[in-house]
């Protein structure tokens, strides 16, 4: 007997992808399988969804975007499936809206199991309403620092005008796309010292980026490598 509840899971690899989908099909449950967040968006406002299983390092938007926008609009519940293991990365995933956040590599009976428990205790499904269509960030543009006026841009084209400080922040970040900037780093080349006030004032200045950017409602890319640095976890362009 089929299980009840249709299931998406949005995974850029695609191999593990095909598995995922072919195991959990095998399972009894009606799986969608995609591979970026565009393709995401499409489905769930074509039909509805029970449980949503989502990774994070997608190509086009993190998946704890996906996750605050599924959690704020629909009822699915949520599955976080990923390879970040730190409690930082966890606990992120938890404040973005995942009931259940797993590990990879996971054992397909502990997903299959984790997809249960959450269809048991599930409303029934929905298409987020017309206002939710309004998406949180257009997945195909990417943000912008234009460095001649220390602004840094929305994927929608909102403007954060930047400090001195913010925009050397920004800077550093995304001048190694993708990549952790060690704390001791940021702390040399911003000018602070390594020591407990200097911490302090790197973790003010991150804390009012991060601020500026999440008032134009959008979650803030710059995420935290637990006892290591931070990264810029989006497309930009530096202009």
């Amino acid at each position: 007997m089929l299980n009840t509840g249709e299931i998406i899971i949005v995974e850029d690899d695609k191999p593990l992808l095909n598995t995922v989908v072919k195991y959990l099909t095998l399972e009894g449950y009606h799986v969608t399988g995609v591979g970026t967040a565009h393709e995401f968006y499409q489905h769930i406002f074509a039909r509805p969804y029970a449980v949503a299983i989502l990774d994070v390092g997608l190509p086009d938007q993190s998946g704890l975007v996906l996750a605050e926008y599924v959690r704020k609009n629909t009822e699915m519940r949520i599955i976080m499936f990923t390879a970040r293991a730190t409690i930082d990365d966890q606990l992120a995933g938890h404040q973005a809206g995942a009931d259940i956040y797993l590990v990879k590599p996971v054992d397909f009976r502990q997903l299959s199991a984790s997809i249960a428990t959450l269809l048991s205790r599930l409303a029934p499904p929905s298409i987020p309403s017309l206002l939710a269509r309004e998406m949180p960030q257009p997945l195909s543009s990417p943000w912008r620092l234009i460095r001649s006026q220390w602004i840094l841009q929305t994927p929608m084209g909102d403007s954060i005008k930047l400090t001195g400080k913010e925009f050397d922040f920004i800077t550093l970040l995304v001048i190694n796309p993708q990549s952790v900037v060690a704390r001791p780093e940021l702390l040399s080349r911003l000018g602070y010292f390594n020591n407990e006030s200097g911490n302090h004032s790197l973790q003010s200045l991150i804390n009012r980026l991060r601020n500026k950017i999440e008032a134009y409602k959008f979650s803030s890319p710059i995420q935290t490598s637990h006892a290591v640095g931070y990264i810029f976890l989006a497309d930009i362009i530096v202009d």
